[in-house]
C-alpha cells in the first residue's frame, strides 16, 4: 500500500473497460471548494500515465476539460469521471464539486463509488460541510482515507493537520485516523519555509524522495529513525487494534516484532471494511516532473486498500411493481441493473448518460428498459419504456473512448438515451427492475423566470425540460396561483449555472423576476352584497338580481355556499348559476387579485324575469354581489406559513433562533440531535424565507440544513399587507 513496488503502466494508463469486478476501484473525491480535488486528480492521472507532462490527453484536451461554465467560473460545478489504470487495476476517479450548491453532484458521486478520498487543504483545514459528508459516509460504512494537500503553503503543518483530522473525523476513536507517512522537508528558503520534498514510510521505514521529479526509494539516515519512532508505534498499535487476529495485540505488547507484510495486510483489510482511515500527503508534480509527491503512495492505497465493487452493498432492487428482488452482488452474468448517476448534453454526441453498473453486462446498441425514479413533483416524469442505447464509451476530459461492453462494478457513458434521466434504472427489457433512489437534497431557493423574447418563449419549455432532466436537484414549478415559471435551486451559484446553461447550451435567454408567494384574501367580518345585472337592448335582455351575506370561517374551510332562498324569488335552476358566479369571482379575488378563501356565502333573496333571466345573467349577478360585499368589508390578506425545521450545530443555535424571530417566525421548540447539533422547529411566513437557504448557509458557515412544509394561510400584519398592496399597485 504505497510502500510496495510499482511499475509505471505507460500506455496502460489509458483505462479501458474492465474484464472483472475485482480489477475495478470506484473512488469519489470529497472536499470543500479550493481544497485541490481536481488538481489531485490531474496529478494521479499524470503519475498513472493517462496524461503527458503538459497535463494533456494523448488524443487532445486536458483531464480538466469538463464544462465551459467551469472554466468561466473557475470552479467545478458537476461530477466528472477520470478513469486511470495502475498495477492492472482500473481506477474510476469521481471528482465532485466542493461548493454546497452542487451537493446533488456530490451525492451522485457517493452513489457511484465504493470508497471516498477526503481532500483537506493544509492551509484551510476541515470545514463543517466536509464533516457532515464524513458522517454520511460513516452511516453507510463507506471506506475512507484522507489526503492533505497544499503542503507548499507557508504555514502548512502536516502533523497539525493530522491532529485536526483525527479530531474532526475520529469521533470516539481518534487512533483510527493516523498518517502512513511523514513528510520529508528540504532546505529552508529565504522565508524560512522548508518545502516538502519526499515522504518517510512509517511501516517500512523507507525514504521516498520526489525532489528529482521521479520517486526514488532509499534507506533513511539512522539519525532520522528516532524522529519517526513515536508515530510509527502509534500507527502499528492502531493497525493491530483493528486486526482480525485477536492474538496480535498480546504478542506485540509482549515485545514480539510484527512482520511488516502482516501489518500492511491488516491495514488494507481495516481500510477496506471502513474501520481505519489513513492520512496521506499529496502534491502536484513540479514543472517537467513525471510524478507528484505522494501520488504513487495514494494509487497504491487505492488499489491495495480500497474495496472492489464485489464488496459494495447493492442498493435495494425491486420489480417495477415493487416486489423485492434478490441479486448476487456485482455479478457480470446476473440480470442487468444499472443506474444513471449523471446526465449531460454534448454538442456533437447529444445526450450522454454516465451509468454505474451494479449487476450484469451492458453492450453497445443493446435495447434496455428504462424505469422512472418517482420525482414527478420536481418536474421529472416517471419512466417505464424500452430504449435502444447508442455507443458505450469511457470519458476522459472532453474525449469519449469507445468500448464494446461494460461489466458489473464499472462506470461508463451511454449515448442516445433520449428518455432516461439522472436517477433512472436501466435493466433488461424482458426483466424490468427498479433501484431504490438515493437521497436528493430538496431545492429551496426559488428563481422566477420569464422568456426574454418571443423566440425565447418558443424554446423555453424544451430548454427547461432538458435542464431538469440533467439535474434532479432542480425542481420546475408552473405556479397556477401566481402564473410564474419557477426553478427551485439549491443556492445562488446553482441558479447562475442553470441560467448559463439555458443560454449557452439551449439557446434560451430568460429574465429573472421577483418571486411571488401565493397570497389569499378573506373577509374580516360579516358583510352583505346585492348583485344587479339588468340590461335591455332589444330582443332578449339580461335580468338577474341576488342578495347575499358573507361571513368569515376558520382557516382551511375554503368557500362554502349556502342557499336560504324562500318563496322561489330565485328560481331553483338558477341557484347553481349564482354559486358558479360567486366561486368564479372568489377565484379571481375581491381586493388585490388573490383567491378568496375561508368564507361562507349565503344566498338570501333575489329576483328573476320570466323571459330575460338566464344562467349567464345569474352568474354575473353572483359575482357582482360578492364584489359589492367586499367593498364594504374589511378584507384581510392571508400569507402562507411554513413549518421550518433547522438542524444546526449547537454553536449557532442562538444566532439562528434570533434570525428566525427577525423573520416574524414563532419558535415551536428545540430538540437535541446527535453530533452536537440541535433541531429547531418554527413557523415562519413564506414571504420571509425566500432566500433562507442562502442566508442560513452564511449564518452557520455552511453547517446547517433546513426543510420546510406548508402549514396554512394566516392574516398578514397590517403594515406588511399595506406594503404588499403598494408593491402590487406600482408593478
Amino acid at each position: 500500500m504505497g510502500d510496495k513496488a510499482h511499475t509505471h503502466p505507460g500506455a496502460a494508463g489509458r483505462a479501458q473497460a474492465a474484464d472483472h469486478p475485482t480489477s475495478v476501484r470506484n473512488v469519489v473525491l470529497v472536499g470543500h471548494s479550493g481544497s485541490g480535488k481536481t488538481t489531485l486528480v490531474e496529478a494521479l492521472a499524470l503519475t498513472a500515465g493517462a496524461v503527458n507532462r503538459a497535463g494533456r490527453v494523448e488524443d487532445g484536451g486536458t483531464v480538466s476539460d469538463y464544462d465551459d461554465i467551469e472554466h468561466r467560473q473557475q470552479r467545478s460545478v458537476q461530477l466528472s469521471l477520470v478513469p486511470v489504470e495502475w498495477d492492472g487495476i482500473k481506477i474510476n476517479l469521481l471528482d465532485t464539486p466542493g461548493y454546497a450548491d452542487f451537493v446533488g453532484e456530490l451525492r451522485a458521486g457517493l452513489r457511484a463509488a465504493d470508497a471516498a478520498l477526503f481532500v483537506v487543504s493544509a492551509s484551510d483545514g476541515v470545514d463543517g460541510s466536509t464533516r457532515m459528508v464524513w458522517d454520511e459516509c460513516a452511516a453507510v460504512g463507506m471506506p475512507r482515507a484522507i489526503v492533505v494537500t497544499h503542503l507548499e503553503a507557508a504555514r502548512a503543518d502536516f502533523q497539525e493537520m493530522t491532529r485536526v483530522c483525527a479530531e474532526a473525523f475520529g469521533g470516539d476513536d481518534p487512533d483510527a485516523v493516523l498518517p502512513l507517512y511523514l513528510p520529508l522537508h528540504g532546505p529552508a528558503g529565504p522565508d524560512g519555509h522548508a518545502p516538502v520534498t519526499g515522504l518517510i514510510g512509517l511501516l517500512t521505514q523507507k525514504l521516498f524522495d520526489y525532489s528529482s521529479g521521479e520517486r526514488e526509494e532509499s534507506e533513511p539516515d539512522p539519525d532520522r529513525l528516532p524522529l519517526i519512532e513515536e508515530a510509527r508505534n502509534r500507527l502499528i498499535e492502531g493497525i493491530i487494534a483493528e486486526s482480525e487476529d485477536e492474538t496480535l495485540m498480546d504478542r506485540y505488547l509482549g515485545g514480539e516484532q510484527c512482520d511488516v507484510e502482516t501489518l500492511i495486510e491488516d491495514l488494507e483489510r481495516a481500510v477496506a471494511r471502513g474501520a481505519f482511515f489513513p492520512v496521506l500527503a499529496a502534491a502536484p508534480a513540479a514543472e517537467g516532473a513525471r510524478q507528484g509527491l505522494g501520488t504513487v503512495e495514494l494509487l497504491g492505497l487505492i488499489t491495495g486498500g480500497f474495496p472492489t465493487p464485489l464488496e459494495h452493498v447493492t442498493p435495494q432492487v425491486t420489480t417495477v411493481d415493487g416486489t423485492p428482488r434478490e441479486l448476487k452482488p456485482c455479478d457480470p452474468d446476473a440480470p442487468l441493473v444499472a443506474e444513471v448517476v449523471k446526465t449531460s448534453s454534448d454538442p456533437y454526441v447529444g445526450r450522454l448518460s454516465l451509468i454505474r453498473l451494479f449487476s450484469g453486462t451492458l453492450r453497445a446498441d443493446q435495447t434496455v428498459h428504462v424505469s422512472g425514479h418517482g420525482l414527478a413533483d420536481r418536474g421529472h416524469e416517471d419512466h417505464d419504456v424500452d430504449e435502444r442505447i447508442g455507443a458505450l464509451s469511457t470519458p476522459f476530459g472532453k474525449q469519449q473512448r469507445p468500448v464494446s461492453h461494460v461489466i458489473a462494478g464499472d462506470l461508463a457513458c451511454v449515448a442516445k438515451l433520449g428518455r432516461a434521466e439522472t436517477g433512472d434504472t436501466l435493466s433488461a427489457k424482458d426483466d424490468p427492475l427498479l433501484m431504490e433512489p438515493w437521497e436528493m437534497p430538496d431545492p429551496l431557493l426559488p428563481l422566477a423566470i420569464e422568456a426574454h423574447s418571443k423566440p425565447d418563449e418558443d424554446k423555453l419549455s424544451q430548454g427547461l425540460s432538458r435542464l431538469v432532466a440533467e439535474d434532479p436537484t432542480m425542481r420546475l414549478e408552473q405556479n397556477q396561483d401566481t402564473h410564474q415559471v419557477v426553478l427551485w435551486c439549491l443556492g445562488e451559484a446553482h441558479a447562475d449555472v442553470a441560467l448559463e446553461r439555458l443560454r449557452s447550451r439551449y439557446g434560451v435567454q430568460v429574465d429573472v423576476v421577483a418571486h411571488r408567494v401565493p397570497l389569499r384574501e378573506t373577509f374580516g367580518d360579516r358583510a352583505a352584497g346585492r348583485g344587479r345585472h339588468v340590461k335591455q337592448s332589444g330582443g332578449h335582455g339580461q335580468f338577474a338580481i341576488c342578495e347575499i351575506e358573507v361571513e368569515p370561517l376558520p382557516g382551511g374551510s375554503g368557500v362554502e355556499f349556502v342557499d336560504k332562498v324562500v318563496g322561489g324569488s330565485v328560481p331553483r335552476q338558477f341557484i347553481p348559476s349564482v354559486e358558479k358566479g360567486v366561486r368564479a369571482q372568489a377565484a379571481k379575488g375581491v381586493a388585490a387579485g388573490h383567491p378568496l378563501i375561508d368564507v361562507r356565502v349565503t344566498l338570501l333573496d333575489g329576483k328573476a324575469h320570466s323571459v330575460d333571466s338566464s344562467d349567464a345573467a345569474f352568474q354575473t349577478a353572483g359575482a357582482l354581489a360578492l364584489r359589492e360585499a367586499a367593498a364594504d368589508a374589511r378584507i384581510h390578506l392571508l400569507e402562507p406559513v411554513a413549518e421550518v425545521s433547522v438542524l444546526v450545530g449547537d454553536d449557532y443555535v442562538g444566532t439562528v433562533m434570533s434570525d428566525l424571530s427577525g423573520r416574524r417566525g414563532r419558535v415551536l421548540g428545540t430538540e437535541q440531535s446527535a453530533g452536537g447539533r440541535t433541531l429547531i422547529r418554527a413557523e415562519v411566513p413564506e414571504i420571509e424565507i425566500g432566500r433562507y437557504s442562502v442566508d442560513l448557509r452564511s449564518l452557520s458557515h455552511g453547517t446547517a440544513r433546513f426543510s420546510r412544509r406548508y402549514v396554512r394561510h394566516e392574516p398578514m400584519p397590517p403594515q406588511v399587507a399595506e406594503r404588499v398592496r403598494e408593491e402590487a399597485r406600482s408593478a
